[in-house]
C-alpha cells in the first residue's frame, strides 16, 4: 500500500538526496567562514601591531623622539 505522496519519496523524489547534500554543504561552508573570518581578525591585528612599531621607528629615525620615548614606547607596544 502507497502511503499519501504515493511513490516519490516523501514528495521530493530524487531531489531529496541532493538537497540533503546542499543543505549539509551549506552549513559546512558557513561554518568554515565564521572561522576563517575570526582567523583574519588575528592577523589583522598583528599587523596593526608591527604597523605601528614601524612607525615609531620612522619617528625615531626622523629624531622626532628620543631614545628612552622610542624603548618606552616600545615597550608599551609589546
Amino acid at each position: 500500500m502507497m502511503g499519501y505522496y504515493g511513490d516519490y519519496m516523501g514528495g521530493y523524489g530524487l531531489f531529496g538526496p541532493l538537497l540533503m547534500i546542499i543543505f549539509w554543504g551549506l552549513i559546512i561552508w558557513a561554518v568554515v567562514a565564521l572561522i576563517n573570518k575570526s582567523g583574519n581578525h588575528n592577523n589583522e591585528h598583528a599587523e596593526s601591531g608591527d604597523q605601528a612599531l614601524n612607525i615609531l621607528k620612522e619617528r625615531y629615525a626622523k629624531g622626532e623622539i628620543n631614545k628612552e620615548e622610542y624603548e618606552q614606547k616600545k615597550k608599551d607596544l609589546s
